[in-house]
């Protein structure tokens, strides 16, 4: 499962749950999805190669 920093629980490594990786303008990738606890919109940066491995897993769907 993705993690990411939970803004409302202020909890590091967090799980993400209904994730999308997205492509920023200048072509990063981002996970995008909410908080396994409260429900909160989370994101997360991350590298081409992380984004690629997770949605060939299973974890993400492509949303780009």
């Amino acid at each position: 499962m993705l993690q990411g920093y939970c803004v409302k629980c202020k909890v590091k490594g967090r799980e993400m749950k209904g994730v999308s990786i997205k492509q920023n303008a200048r072509g990063g990738y981002m996970a995008q999805g909410t908080c396994a606890s409260c429900g909160t919109k989370m994101s997360a940066m991350m590298s081409k190669d992380n984004a690629e491995k997770a949605i060939k897993s299973g974890e993400a769907k492509k949303a780009y």
